[in-house]
């Protein structure tokens, strides 16, 4: 799921702190209703707010869908259309999406990007790699963008053994044609996987990374933007101030200001060698101006950008939010998704 969290039931982060939350591990040190909480000892709860869902569940969505597990703690989901899995002779793009939930809570198998990535596969015409990576404050960053840049690491790798038609779902992939995708915090990932593979050079023969896809990025900083400061409660979005504030208290290296460029990238933005960039906004959203501002200072280095900003609606809409504007966003969102991955 996004970076997701309950305005009206949200505590603040005295409250967490005090000494009313007993549990036979301990006080709760952080918690962020609903979704996480952190006991004293270091144990960790995450209640199943949302349906974790195998991917035969659409047999009749027009995609196939399979899991395969790369570890213990790495797994990821594949799509591919079925117009593609008929034809022998058909590639597709590749896209490798990451799942948001303020790197602490989310998995590739929640029904929300089930649905989601079922539907864009079709819809873009393209082979999706959905990730399922570590997870925060178990797995602090940069744990999530190891386990991204290994994924990549892997796609090329299958691509090398299959000269003999196996894994045949890889003949689907295209690398010549690589996307790196996700929302909020998983949108976070996608950027610094690319600044990653994009600075080391090393997959320069065999991938080609052709864009980039940020849906509602979860970036940060010490400093407020108007939009922080004005929508901090608002009820048209998903994530709150005091939730974003924490998911960054659990994913930080520990001692890290929300200054650290893993949350706020403008500080080294400018060394990044990175492809064309979509990058996805809404209205409510109270990332929106720190989205902006993001775009406007890539534009200033000469990077290629593209920014959308969705009126009507917050903070991962095209996961959250069934409504008829959301749905009407999501048809939009999926027109520009196809047209950037097919120019």
């Amino acid at each position: 799921m996004a970076t997701i969290s309950f305005p009206h039931n949200h505590q603040s982060s005295d409250s967490r702190r005090g000494g009313s939350h007993h549990h036979r591990h301990g006080p709760v040190v952080e918690e962020i209703e609903g979704l996480i909480k952190v006991f004293n000892d270091g144990c960790v709860e995450r209640p199943p707010i949302v349906p974790t869902v195998s991917p035969t569940l659409h047999p009749s969505a027009k995609a196939t869908a399979f899991d395969i597990k790369l570890s213990n703690d790495t797994w990821t989901r594949v799509y591919i259309p079925d117009a593609a899995a008929a034809s022998p002779s058909v590639t597709l793009p590749l896209l490798v999406y990451f799942h948001g939930g303020g790197f602490c809570v989310g998995s590739a198998a929640w029904s929300c990007y089930h649905d989601f990535l079922t539907s864009l596969a079709v819809q873009a015409r393209c082979v999706v790699v959905s990730v399922n990576y570590r997870l925060a404050p178990e797995h602090r960053l940069p744990a999530a963008y190891d386990d991204g840049v290994n994924v990549v690491t892997w796609l090329v790798k299958q691509q090398i053994i299959s000269n003999g038609g196996y894994p045949s779902w890889v003949n689907k992939c295209n690398l010549s044609n690589v996307f790196l995708a996700g929302d909020s915090a998983g949108a976070n990932i996608a950027y610094q996987v690319a600044v990653r593979i994009t600075a080391s050079g090393k997959y320069v023969n065999t991938l080609n990374l052709k864009g980039i896809i940020l849906i509602h990025p979860f970036f940060g900083g010490e400093s407020r933007t108007s939009s922080e400061k004005q929508q901090h409660h608002s009820k048209s979005s998903a994530l709150t101030l005091s939730a974003s504030d924490a998911y960054w208290r659990l994913a930080l290296p520990r001692g890290a200001s929300r200054d650290h460029p893993w949350c706020n990238p403008l500080v080294s933005s400018a060394g990044a060698k990175l492809p064309t960039t979509m990058v996805f906004m809404a209205e409510f959203d109270i990332l929106k101006e720190r989205n902006l501002e993001m775009c406007k200072v890539m534009r200033s280095h000469g990077k290629r950008v593209e920014g959308i900003v969705h009126g009507g609606v917050g903070h991962a809409f095209h996961i959250l939010d069934n409504s008829s504007v959301s749905r009407d966003r999501i048809h939009d969102m999926m027109c520009r998704l196809h047209n950037f991955i097919h120019p």
